[in-house]
């Protein structure tokens, strides 16, 4: 496998889909501003997101994965891979059927806890047809993760990665649809626009990756559930897997009481922060998160340990490159950027300035948030998912108790460092888990990389902090000087960057080199280049 190359084609059409995500936020931020009516759509649209992200994505992918490669090493006529896809998905459809039942019948009740034991004003008839109308969507992605998991497998990206972008083009016509009929005077209407068009969405991208599934040569008939040796196998490992995988979205449910706590706009301004947290955690935590574990697991399989330490090697340097200096630049720009993209319409400067508030203490968590996407596959690869449990059990304790400290004292901005903070936590256990049993450690050559590109990242910082103010009238200009001012600030902090990281060494010349040639993962790990 080639892992820049994968890592490339997942975080290309990633950052297709962000962008059009920022297009869609910035609809959002104009037309529904930071209201009861956003704040009611923000909470329904998060409900299936989070349980898609916890189960569907986090735990299935993570389970699935090395199983699905066992099968397929075992079989080159794929004929017990298939079997086993058909018993997973014969066990699965019912399931997911029954669990968005319940959830519906549930949802007033949920939606009561949520809202401060309904106090908020989150949890009235509005709000709960906007859950009730949204949440056929994780039905629906959830099959569409299998058929993705399948394709991720095979080392073919491109489809699953592709099809964020069609909610966000769902969710923008939508948007653009509410506007040509109400004028953007309607927030409520417009909100019932947007959640038939989530779970609309959800039924193109199953289509669509069902389509590319079955061109891999596998088919996907229904039959009568069977629990059998290799399902249960498959829920052993799902179970722990929820908590293990999914660290970043259980805290995000957490996060949903204590929103339901905190004044109008909340919903809001966290959503509209985590855009821009979500840019660079998307295009490189999960894009490599993705593309490592299938390789990881056949390094493993046929027993070659360091070819699997310097592919997690590899991944961890290749994540800090960008990821530490996307930290640090959102950090000190994160004014310029909120008001550039949201502030207008109905978003007012005061919304703008809360939000960019707690876009700085998100980031703060930025590179662990990656760098747990990048160590928890260490576990999965080896059909460990117990350990994960555990780090993620401290962790989650580490947030709550943060939480019930920070925020009477800071409000949503305590809340938003809190997550930041537990990320961290959980990130230093799993490297020392990790490290205790021989899979992993940091090499001193990979640390003073790292080094290096902190102070890289440190130089741009400096940057930015005085060129930031030269164009603050801009940022609040027409589009296109909005536009041009953030790319000139974009610009500028890149090009120091990548200048100081040449310079530092904070780039691998070789390695680079070495990850772009055909099947450079094996191929270096078998020459102990990497």
């Amino acid at each position: 496998m080639n892992l820049l190359k994968s890592t490339g084609t997942i975080a290309g059409l990633t950052l297709v889909s962000r962008v059009f995500g920022f297009v869609r936020d910035i609809l959002l931020a104009r037309i529904l501003g930071a209201g009861a009516a956003a704040d009611a759509w923000q909470l329904a649209f998060q409900l299936p997101n989070i349980f898609r992200r916890l189960f569907a994505e986090g735990a299935f992918s993570a389970a699935f994965v090395p199983l699905f490669n066992r099968k397929m090493e075992a079989d080159e006529q794929r004929t017990a891979a298939q079997n086993f896809v058909i018993d997973v998905l014969s066990v699965f459809v019912p399931i997911l059927l029954v669990f968005t039942a319940v959830m519906m019948i549930a949802m007033p009740g949920l939606l009561w806890l949520i809202d401060d034991f309904g106090r908020g004003g989150r949890s009235d008839s509005f709000a709960l047809t906007l859950a009730r109308l949204t949440f056929p969507y994780l039905g629906l992605i959830s099959i569409t993760t299998l058929f993705a998991a399948i394709l991720n497998s095979l080392s073919r990206f491109a489809a699953a990665a592709a099809a964020p972008i069609m909610l966000n083009l769902c969710m923008i016509t939508a948007l653009l649809a509410a506007q040509l009929v109400n004028g953007g005077d309607d927030p409520r209407q417009t909100a019932y626009f947007l959640a038939i068009a989530v779970s609309t969405a959800g039924l193109v991208q199953m289509l669509w990756l069902y389509y590319w599934a079955r061109k891999t040569g596998f088919r996907f008939p229904i039959r009568m559930p069977k629990f059998n040796a290799d399902v249960k196998e498959l829920g052993v490992l799902i179970l722990p897997a929820v908590f293990g995988a999914g660290i970043y979205q259980i805290s995000r449910f957490l996060d949903l009481f204590f929103l339901g706590r905190l004044p109008e706009g909340s919903f809001v301004y966290l959503a509209m922060a985590d855009r821009l947290n979500q840019l660079p955690l998307g295009i490189i935590g999960i894009a490599l998160g993705t593309a490592i574990l299938p390789a990881l697991s056949r390094f493993i399989a046929k027993d070659d340990l360091g070819g699997a330490q310097r592919l997690q090697s590899n991944a961890v340097e290749l994540a800090m490159l960008i990821t530490i200096p996307a930290a640090i630049a959102l950090f000190f720009a994160a004014g310029p950027l909120v008001t550039s993209f949201y502030v207008g319409g109905k978003f007012t400067a005061g919304d703008g300035e809360t939000t960019s508030a707690v876009v700085s203490a998100l980031v703060v968590g930025l590179p662990a948030y990656v760098l747990v996407k990048v160590l928890i596959p260490g576990f999965f690869a080896r059909r460990d998912t117990k350990t994960p449990v555990y780090t993620a059990g401290l962790s989650l304790l580490i947030n709550v108790v943060l939480n019930l400290v920070l925020i009477p004292i800071y409000g949503i901005k305590g809340l938003a460092f809190a997550g930041a903070m537990a990320a961290w936590c959980n990130c230093a256990m799993l490297y020392f888990m990790l490290h205790r049993r021989g899979h992993f450690h940091l090499e001193w050559s990979l640390l003073l990389r790292i080094g290096r590109i902190t102070l890289s990242a440190a130089g741009m910082a400096a940057v930015l902090i005085y060129a930031a103010p030269i164009g603050e009238a801009l940022y609040i200009g027409s589009i296109w000087e909005r536009a041009g001012s953030i790319t000139a600030l974009v610009s500028v902090g890149g090009l120091v960057y990548a200048a100081l990281a040449w310079l530092t060494g904070a780039v691998d010349r070789n390695k680079i080199t070495m990850l772009t040639r055909k099947k450079a993962a094996e191929d270096a790990a078998s020459e102990g280049s990497l």
